[in-house]
């Protein structure tokens, strides 16, 4: 065992990069592997049960963060963000960014009055305020994963291609911040995560994105370190903005559905977050 000063001490606590160093692995890669297995036979089979499963997740992390703003006593209308997550997800399917975007300000309003004709005052405005940014954190970025997979000509590449990115993020995140971790991102916030954990992740998304966009769909090159540095930034970002929210509830997980991960939101915090940039660099580089 290293002792508390040691090297191998500070890689053990500051250099789990951008996977979840405190969990436990032999219950998580089970548990990751399976969830892989259930987004590949819902493409494989037929793309509307993907589409589904975004929808599901969806509702599943909004339930989680309402329990967890609860818990703050801050309530916010769950029917009309229940109703607005589907309607988000099948909007995003069937009319693509313009219908999402539409969904997105018809669930904000219904929230306000939803909320406003349960009893005013300034509860009521503070339940408003947090339902609006639910809807936006949750439903509307899980709804750019549908915007990806409806790409006509390459849709299920492109969201298998999104999945791989974050995943490479994770991973080489994770190895490179264990073996070489030394110097904390923001300890305040998550002390796991380092600099050279950062580095292993643009390695590895950088390496996914040439092989899935440049070697197999004949994008430019340069699109793979775009596309790479862009989903580190954004999914470390969404990364630690989770982080922040937790910390301000004073909550470890958001659930414990996932074993090893922790709910669904902890799951899926950096893919909610880096969907809009990969579908915005595929729009750009992929016919």
């Amino acid at each position: 065992m290293a002792k508390p000063g040691s090297d191998k001490a500070e890689v053990q606590e500051a250099g789990g990069g951008h996977g979840r160093a405190g969990r436990d692995l032999g219950v998580a890669i089970p548990v990751g592997i399976g969830l892989l297995a259930v987004i590949a036979l819902s493409l494989a089979f037929r793309v509307e049960f993907f589409v589904a499963l975004v929808a599901v997740a969806a509702l599943a992390g909004l339930q989680e963060l309402a329990q967890g703003l609860a818990s703050r006593s801050i309530h916010i209308p769950f029917a009309p963000l229940a109703v607005g997550t589907v309607g988000m997800v099948a909007s995003a399917w069937v009319g693509g960014p313009e219908a999402l975007l539409t969904a997105l300000l018809l669930t904000v309003a219904t929230v306000f009055v939803w909320r406003v004709l349960d009893g005013g005052g300034r509860e009521a405005a503070g339940d408003a305020a947090a339902g609006a940014f639910a809807a936006a954190y949750v439903p509307f970025l899980a709804s750019f994963a549908v915007l990806i997979v409806r790409h006509e000509d390459h849709g299920v590449i492109l969201v298998v291609t999104f999945l791989l990115m974050v995943v490479g993020n994770d991973t080489g995140g994770y190895i490179a911040g264990v073996l070489f971790g030394r110097h904390p991102i923001a300890p305040s916030i998550s002390p796991k995560k380092s600099w050279e954990g950062v580095g292993g992740s643009i390695v590895l998304s950088v390496a996914v994105a040439y092989v899935m966009l440049v070697a197999v769909l004949g994008a430019p090159w340069w699109s793979a370190l775009v596309l790479g540095l862009l989903t580190v930034l954004t999914a470390t970002t969404g990364d630690f903005a989770e982080s922040l929210i937790k910390r301000d509830l004073g909550l470890k997980d958001f659930g414990s559905i996932l074993p090893g991960h922790g709910g669904v939101l902890d799951r899926i915090d950096s893919q909610l977050v880096a969907a809009p940039a990969c579908f915005f660099i595929f729009s750009l580089v992929v016919a």
